[in-house]
């Protein structure tokens, strides 16, 4: 079952790279940005408490 659910999940991102490449360049873009709120969030937490 895991082994057909990472089929499934990688076929599906390739689907949508191959058929709308600029959108998903998008996607990745917000999905970095969270990513990186996220740490800078995490960052600020960790020097406040150190502080």
């Amino acid at each position: 079952m895991k082994k057909f659910v990472v089929i499934a999940v990688v076929a599906l991102v390739l689907f949508f790279l191959i058929s709308k490449p600029t959108q998903s360049a998008d996607a990745v873009h917000t999905a970095l940005g969270w990513l990186r709120s996220g740490a800078e969030a995490i960052v600020t937490f960790v020097r406040s408490l150190f502080s």
